[in-house]
Formats: structure tokens, sequence, C-alpha cells
């Protein structure tokens, strides 16, 4: 296999999207798995001949074809070392939806929500849903035979199949109908295989309902009809290439109620599921309590949950609320749990599903060291379960390993994170043992290595310990009826690839990289920039928290998420955080991204970065993509001239300090359309970019010619540190901040001399620069914060470095006082006594977050203070686009209005008369500003009424 012929060969054959840069072979080199498989080529097909014309490209040049959807598999199933084809970029459209046979016709790479947002106005859904359902493809389900929490109520993937149009390697085009005999030369050959091993099939296979490892021959039996369709969900690719799906739909149960039941133990709770089972729960879902107490640190409050170390969640389901809860009472009588409780508030059910849905990325962080997928989706029946987990606790601490348990408890299948030491010497042999004395148990128990991940790379090895020779034996017989040449997904299910092979490099620095860099291998200590406390110094580690789970490519419309903007407006992997992450562990391992801090696939992977801070709440790891930016940066010029943005844009608090006694002069030459252009071309500015105009009058001049008053009021003293953009440009927010916290009790103080943040040297690299004027300003505040007197700031990201950043910068003990010493203004109104909003009954107030408020800050005190006006709120999602000075740099206009243009823009076109558009970040309210000609408020200004 040459990469070069197969690449002349697809573009001869008019296959128009085809990558075989290093960037795009980086960014899908592996998927959610431990595994790192670097693809010749990748391949977005825009439709199904494009797929045919990969599939005969790839035939001629004996090249392996993997098939990928969100790229989420666990196990390895969705990387390859030939081409990868995407089906998700393009050929992701619902192409119709059957009411009256409940049915849907789908593209491999349509996206689960997509195909619920469609199905859902009619009353119907897709009944299967993974917790990964906001980004996880139809195909992909189908591939790996996908479950979900309510699995109970409506079964695998499999058993939702109504019809599959798929192309052997052979270009062979099959169409196959769920539960209908179907004949072609290839099927025709299986059929003599299954002929053949009818005896080994009926006594395997089919014998519980989360036997998904291996090939599901049972469906190909004569009795089940030779029901090819059914069979070939959890294939996982390496049969044939799907081209469309035909899958059936069911009605949406009108209420839902989850009965939650505490324990002692995750095996106490897993011994009460039998008992459950008989009273039709839709869901009966098992977390362990320190998933919870992540999510609790680092998400924010937790819904009341029962006392215990583990909880089962039954969802009781059904069209009438007495009969739900009289099933409630019944469950709630026959189980043995400590503790109970009943949750129907909605929006406590969410959170609940959200945390147990983000529980493969909180589970990561449940332990002192990192805890890995790769022995995660065993299944047995349930019956068995209290005992398996027991045995499996015991031969984890056997192991010298440590694990986190939760998952679909009432399917018998259990997720678990371990701590698998693959960084150490020995590691590796540490892993293959536990898996293979992990498989030997769930086969004692006749389970299933796999209950709904597949096997991909992490368990094929292992199917010997499951099944008998003559089983293994038939399923190289099928795949050589299908793909005799092994060129579809080849390494997974038959002739696997060991299960120790291809894992990815080591987390820490590799000695390629600390070569490149000039140090040792390991941490760079004395060499970063920022100080990466939450691990451990490592920007191995740090990169190395994203696990592909992909919560990044989800469309967070409506979600209040932030993450991730450029992504939601390109579509494209490069600009995802998994994606940036991918390129940057690349760097870090050194085989494949060469250049160190200075290769041009990193810079073009974070040139749409927006450093929004969103992943770093969102994403259940807590990636944080817009620190690692800056320390790229900061690596990358170091001692070298950088983009005319950052002497500028990067300095600007700098050259607005400069500016701001000839403010009315400057303004008028910014006006001027020569010198506007040349100072817009000076600051590498598009030149379709106004430019922000500097206040007349700074913040604290005003705040010296005002008469305060006499002092001594109820309240107490108060600081409102005067930000950079608050004191040289936006100034009316300021001053309505004084007379909301007057107006309050509060005695306003302001620093005799303005102390900025360093936001913006922080956001282009210039972390030397950053820290000093961080420490600049750390000191003047610290002494208030010792007096227990509150700061309060008002622009969102230059409150969120004091908040976050300057801890990363100063090893000072006074910056992390200070972090825990600084207020938003609802933040501490919510707590001052007496105080009452103005009455706002009848107003709209349409409200963009800034992303740092959002993401570092908490935004729960800002709705609650805005609610409490009796305003009706409309919150936005994402970000407005801007993201300081990202917006407006020269190469970035064109995504920064697409962000806008997903919610914020149509927003506030549709707003009613009288609706106020409040946006406390200075650069949300400069893109209204330019894009829309709207004046937003600062929340002050709302409250200064």
């Amino acid at each position: 296999m040459v990469a070069a012929d197969v690449v002349a060969a697809l573009r001869a054959n008019g296959v128009t999207d085809v990558d075989d840069s290093t960037l795009t072979r980086a960014l899908y080199s592996t998927d959610a798995s431990l595994y790192r498989v670097v693809p010749q080529v990748v391949v977005r097909p825009r439709d199904v001949d494009e797929v045919l014309a990969t599939i005969d490209s790839c035939r001629q040049t004996a090249t392996p074809v993997t098939s990928r959807g969100a790229g989420t598999s666990i196990a390895g199933n969705a990387v390859g070392t030939g081409v990868v084809i995407d089906f998700a970029r393009h050929l992701n459209r619902v192409r119709d939806i059957d009411v009256e046979a409940r049915t849907a016709r789908v593209d491999p790479g349509t996206v689960h929500a997509v195909l619920q947002r469609a199905a859902a106005p009619l009353g119907l859904r897709f009944g299967p849903d993974p917790s990964t359902h906001t980004r996880c493809t139809v195909g992909g389900m189908i591939g790996n035979n996908a479950c979900g929490s309510r699995a109970l109520a409506y079964g695998r993937t499999a058993d939702n199949i109504v019809g599959l149009d798929v192309v052997t390697m052979a270009g062979e085009q099959i169409s196959v109908a769920a539960g209908g005999a179907s004949t072609s030369p290839t099927l025709d050959r299986l059929q003599e295989v299954i002929g053949g091993g009818l005896g080994t099939i009926r006594t395997e296979f089919g014998t519980f309902g989360r036997q998904v490892s291996g090939y599901s021959l049972e469906h190909l039996l004569p009795e089940r009809g030779f029901d090819v369709a059914t069979f070939l969900a959890g294939t996982e690719g390496t049969l044939a290439t799907m081209t469309a799906a035909t899958v059936r739909l069911v009605q949406d149960p009108s209420h839902r109620q989850i009965l939650v039941l505490g324990y002692a133990s995750m095996a106490d709770a897993a011994d009460d599921v039998p008992s459950l089972l008989p009273f039709a729960p839709t869901a009966c879902e098992g977390l362990d309590s320190r998933i919870v107490d992540v999510f609790r640190r680092h998400k924010g409050a937790v819904p009341e949950l029962p006392r215990g170390q583990g909880w089962l969640f039954v969802e009781i389901s059904g069209e009438d609320p007495g009969e739900i809860a009289d099933t409630i009472r019944q469950a709630r009588a026959a189980a043995s749990a400590v503790a109970s409780r009943v949750v129907d508030d909605p929006a406590e059910q969410a959170v609940l599903w959200r945390i147990r849905e983000e529980g493969a990325g909180l589970a990561t962080r449940t332990l002192p060291g990192k805890a890995l997928s790769g022995w995660e989706d065993a299944a047995v029946p349930p019956a068995r379960l209290g005992t398996y987990l027991r045995e499996f606790d015991a031969l984890l601490a056997a192991s010298g390993l440590d694990g986190v348990p939760y998952g679909h408890f009432g399917d018998g299948c259990i997720h678990v994170r371990i701590d698998f030491p693959l960084d150490e010497i020995g590691g590796h042999s540490v892993f293959r043992s536990f898996l293979h004395d992990a498989a030997t148990l769930v086969a004692s128990h006749g389970g299933s290595l796999s209950g709904e991940h597949g096997d991909g790379r992490a368990r094929s090895e292992l199917l010997p310990l499951m099944y008998s020779s003559d089983a293994i034996d038939l399923f190289g017989q099928v795949k050589a009826a299908f793909d005799p040449d092994d060129l579809l997904n080849p390494g997974v299910l038959v002739r696997p690839r060991p299960v120790d092979a291809d894992l990815r490099g080591p987390e820490s620095s590799s000695p390629r990289f600390a070569a490149l860099m000039g140090g040792p291998p390991g941490r760079l200590d004395g060499r970063l920039g920022l100080r990466l406390l939450h691990d451990s110094g490592d920007l191995g580690k740090a990169v190395h928290r994203c696990t592909g789970v992909g919560k990044c490519i989800a469309d967070n419309q409506g979600s209040n998420g932030v993450m991730c903007p450029s992504f939601q407006a390109t579509r494209d992997e490069k600009d995802s955080t998994r994606g940036r992450a991918r390129v940057l562990q690349e760097m870090i391992d050194g085989r494949l991204v060469t250049g160190g801090f200075r290769a041009p696939e990193v810079h073009e992977a974070l040139d749409l970065c927006l450093s929004c801070k969103g992943c770093a709440s969102d994403c259940p790891t807590g990636t944080d993509m817009a620190t690692y930016k800056s320390e790229v940066l900061h690596q990358a010029y170091r001692g070298r001239v950088r983009p005319r943005s950052h002497y500028i844009l990067g300095r600007l608090p700098f050259w607005a300090r400069l500016t701001s006694p000839i403010a009315r002069v400057a303004n008028l030459g910014l006006r001027t359309p020569g010198v506007r252009w040349v100072a817009r071309w000076a600051a590498g500015v598009d030149q379709r970019r106004s430019l922000p105009a500097f206040a007349r009058m700074s913040f604290s001049r005003w705040n010296r010619r005002r008469d305060s008053g006499t002092g001594g009021r109820a309240g107490g003293r108060v600081l409102l540190w005067s930000d950079s953009f608050t004191e040289f440009f936006s100034t009316e927010g300021g001053k309505a901040a004084v007379r909301v916290l007057e107006g309050a009790g509060y005695d306003v103080e302001i620093l005799a001399r303005p102390a900025c943040c360093g936001l913006t040297w922080i956001t282009t690299g210039q972390l030397d620069k950053a820290r000093s004027i961080v420490g600049d300003t750390v000191a003047p505040l610290h002494p208030y914060v010792a007096a227990g007197v509150p700061i309060v700031g008002l622009e969102p990201s230059c409150l969120a470095v004091l908040r976050a950043d300057a801890v990363e910068l100063l090893d000072d003990p006074r910056a992390l006082d200070v972090a825990g010493g600084v207020f938003t203004l609802s933040e501490l109104l919510q707590r001052t006594e007496g105080w009452r909003a103005p009455d706002l009954t009848g107003t709209t107030l349409i409200v963009q977050p800034h992303c740092h408020q959002a993401s570092v800050l908490g935004f729960e005190a800002d709705l609650a203070v805005m609610r409490s006006t009796g305003a009706e709120i409309e919150r936005l999602s994402g970000c407005c686009g801007l993201a300081g000075n990202f917006g407006v740099e020269k190469g970035h206009y064109e995504v920064s209005v697409a962000i806008a243009e997903l919610q914020l823009l149509p927003a506030v076109r549709n707003a009613g008369d009288g609706a106020i558009v409040v946006a406390d970040g200075f650069s949300c309210r400069t893109q209204l500003d330019d894009l829309a000609s709207v004046e937003a408020l600062h929340l002050a200004q709302v409250l200064d009424r």
C-alpha cells in the first residue's frame, strides 16, 4: 500500500474530499480508545457514489478501509492503517420518516440527536440512546450494536434495524431487510458457512441480551429466517460498508419518573437488579459515588441523592402518571436499598442523566492516577452481576489496580475506568495480563467481553477465552465470505491485533519531543510558561486529558454549553477541542508531527481556537485548550518575531493607557479612512472590522471627580476593580456599578492606579510579561482580600484571570487568596442583605453570557439576579464569536460571523420591541455593535434603573 497510489486512484474515480495531510492524519489517528493507528488517507464522501468509488479505489490498490462515524469508539474500532471513511462530515441526513410505518431512512453519518429531533415532533423516537447520543452516528451504533441506557425498553440497535444498504469490498451492492432472507453471491457463500456450523451457533450464541462480542451468528439460523440485516449490526465494519439504513421508531412515553436507590456498595446495588426487573423499568442504571463527587466539584450542583456509596437510577415510563407512581411504590418496596428518593422534576432528572451520560469522561478524574478505558463494557447475565462485581473488585486489587464501575446494571453491562499504569515500566504487561484475567472471569459467568461497544482492538484477541475454537473458525469463514482479502477494518474480530499493540505513546513528553525542546525526557521543568497545576506541571499529561469522548462535536444549542464555537461553525474536526488535542498529543509523541511547538500542523489546528475556556468547563475530562494554546504560543514565539496582532491587540491595555490622555484625538484619527486602514493593517485587524472608540474620560478619572458622599454606609467597604476595558473603553458599566453598589449600601473604593490582569498577553502567549503584570495586580488587591473587603470585577474575562489564570502564572500564595476574594457583581448582590433588584416585569432580557462567565466564573448568580427583576429571560448558548482579539484578527472574520449567526444574531433580529440585550463581556457588546448595530448593556446598567 502506497499512499500516493490510493490518493491518485481516489481522485481519478471522482472522490472530491481526499486528505492525506499530516494534520488530518493526526486528527484521525485515534478515537476514544487507548489505541493509536495513523491512517494514510482520510476520505469524506459527499454521496453514495463517492463511497462506492472509495471502495473501488481501495480494492484496486489493496488499501485497508475503516468506516468512522463520530469517532467515539472506545474499543479502537474506528482507526485503521489505510483509508478512513468519515461519514459524519457530509453523509449525515435523515432522508425520510414514515410515520405510519414508524421507520426512518438515514445516512450512515446521521447523528443520533438529529434523528431524534426530526422524529420528536411526530411523537416518535429512535429507541436506543447511548450516552454519546448528542454526537454518535446511527451508522456507528449499527457497527457496534450500541444499546444505551434504555435498552431494557427498546432493545439493542440490532433490534431496531428494518433494512440496510451495504457494499462489499468486491463492489457488490446488497440491500437486506430484517426478518427476511436475502440472496446474492456473497450471501449464498454466507449461507453455506452457517449451514456447516448450526450446532455451534445454537449452543454458543444468543445466550443473553448483551452478548455482543464476536459475530452475532444466531440471527443467521434458519429458524431466525437468515436475518442478515440484524446480523450485520455489531460486525464493526469488517464485512461490508454501509451506505444507508432504515431503522424502526417507537412512540415516546409522555411521563417518566426516576426511583433513585442508594446502596452501601456497587455490588450491593447489583444484587438488587433481579428484584427490580419485573417492574419493567425503561432504564436501570448504576452509578458510583466517586463519579458524582467529580461532577459536584467541577460542574456544579447535584440533585439530592439518598445516602449511599452507589446508586441505581430506575426509570419508570408510561402514559398514566398514576400507574407510574404505583409501579414506583412497588419497586421501592421490593428493593433492599439503604435509602431512596423519587425524582419527578424534569430539570432534576436531566441533571442526573447528564451525570450518567458524562460518566466516561468524569470517571477519568476519579482516581489519584488517570482512570482509563481498555476493559470498559463487559456484560454478564443480570442474575450474576453482584457476584461478578465482587470478584472483579478482587481481581483489581490483586492486580494492584483500582476502578470506578457504572453502567447499564439492568442489562448486566458494566462500564469501568481503571488506573492502568501504561506509562510505567512493565505497564503494558500489567494491562495485557489484567485483560486476559478479566476476560476469563467474564467467561466463567457466561458473559460477554463486550456488551455494546464492540470488540475492536481492545478485546478481539481475547475472543477464544469466550468462544470455542469451532466458533472462532466460523468467524474466519464468515469474514472470508464477505472480505477474503481482509481489507475491511483488518485487525478487528478476525486475525486480531494483540490487545497491547498499537497503544498510544506515553502521555508524558516523549524523548523525541524533549530532545527537540532541548531537555531530558519527561516534564519540561523550568521551561513552561504556565504551572499546569492540575496535571503536575506536565504538558503531555495535560493534553492527554482528552480521551476522545467527543462532547465538543455535539450541537450545544439549547444546552447552555460553550464548547466548541469554531467547530459549531465549521464542522471541521481540526476545529474541535478533540481534534486540537489529538494534534498536540502527536506533537508530544513526536513521530508524526515532528516540528514541536512550531509545527505548522499545531498552529493550523490552534488557529481557530477562540480561547473561550468552554472546554475547561463543558468537557467531562477538563481539557483546557485555551491554556494549552497560550503555552504553545509562548513556546513557539519566545525570542522570535511575533504576528503583528500580538504587538498591538496582544498589548492593547498598554496602548490604551498611553492613548487615554489624547482619546479625543485618537478617536478622530481612527474615524479618518486612510488612518483607519493603516491602523487596522498595523494591528493585524480585518479591514471589515470597526475599531472601538476610546473613552473620552477614563473610569478612574471619572471616579475621582464624582462626589461619593461621606462614606460609612451600612454595607461596608467594597473595592470595584477597574479592568482595562472598563477603565479605557466601556466606562458606562463601571459608572452604573458604582451607583448600584452604593444603592445597596456599600462604600465603593477604586484602586489609586488601574491594575491590568494581563489577559491579552495571556491569550497571545506572552506569558513572561503576563506573569509580571498579574503579579503587579495581585499585590495591591491582596490587602483588600486580607482585610475581608470584597473585590468586584465587571469584565468576565478579566475577572476569570484573577479567579483561575493568576495561580497558573504565579507561584505566590497571595494569588490564591485573591482568586477566592474576587466576585462578580451578581455574586456580591446575592449575598447583600436588604438589596432588592429593580422591577422589570414585562421586559424581556436577551442574555449573552461571556464565555469565561459561563465556563470559569459560573453564571448561576447572574441568572438569579436577573430573574429577581421579574423580567422574562432568554438565555443564549455558545459564544458571540469575537472572543477578544480573535474575531477582529485578519483571517478570522468569516468564522467569527458564522459563530455569531448560530444563536446571537438571530436572537437579536427576532427580539421584540423593548427587549434589552444584556452582555457583560466587552467583546460580546463590540460584536453586537459591529455586526448588528445593537447597543447591549452590562448587567450593572440594567440594574441601575
